[in-house]
C-alpha cells in the first residue's frame, strides 16, 4: 500500500460519505430491532454483559446506536463519535469472554459460531470508523 495521490481524492468525495453513512444506517437498523424485541442477539448482548437486566440493557443499547447511528448520518460531531463507534464495536467482544461457547466451537478461537463470525466482523466496522477518523483529523490539520 503506497503514499496516497491526488488521483484517490475525487474517490475520497463519494468513497467516505458512504463508508459512514453505511455505518450510520446499519447502527440505527440494529438500534431499532434491540428497541423492537426483534434483535436475533439480544442473547449474545446478555451473555456479554450478564450483570445487567437483559430486559433493560438490550433496548438501552438499541437507542445508544440509533442515537450514535442518527449523529453519523447526519455527519455531526465526527471525531467524539467515531471514537464512541470504535469503542463500542470493540465491547461487543466481552462475549468472547463472558460466554466463549456462543461464539467458539470447543474453545476453539478458530472454529467460530455464527454468533461468533457476526462478532468477529466488527474488527473491519473498528477498522472503518478509525479510517474515517484519520480522515478527519488529518482535513483539520491540513
Amino acid at each position: 500500500m503506497g503514499e496516497r495521490t491526488t488521483a484517490g481524492a475525487p474517490l475520497d468525495r463519494w468513497a467516505l460519505p458512504a463508508l459512514r453513512i453505511s455505518i450510520g444506517v446499519v447502527f440505527v437498523w440494529f438500534g431499532v430491532l434491540k428497541v423492537t424485541g426483534s434483535s436475533p442477539v439480544a442473547e449474545l448482548v446478555g451473555a456479554a454483559v450478564p450483570w445487567v437486566d437483559q430486559a433493560f440493557l438490550v433496548p438501552a443499547l438499541g437507542w445508544f446506536e440509533v442515537g450514535l447511528g442518527a449523529v453519523l448520518l447526519l455527519g455531526r460531531l465526527p471525531r467524539l463519535t467515531l471514537v464512541v463507534v470504535a469503542v463500542h464495536l470493540a465491547g461487543t467482544f466481552l462475549v468472547f469472554v463472558q460466554a466463549p461457547a456462543l461464539v467458539m466451537t470447543g474453545s476453539n478461537p478458530l472454529l467460530l459460531t455464527t454468533n461468533g463470525e457476526f462478532v468477529l466482523k466488527n474488527v473491519v466496522l473498528i477498522c472503518a470508523a478509525l479510517v474515517l477518523l484519520g480522515r478527519v483529523e488529518r482535513r483539520r490539520t491540513s
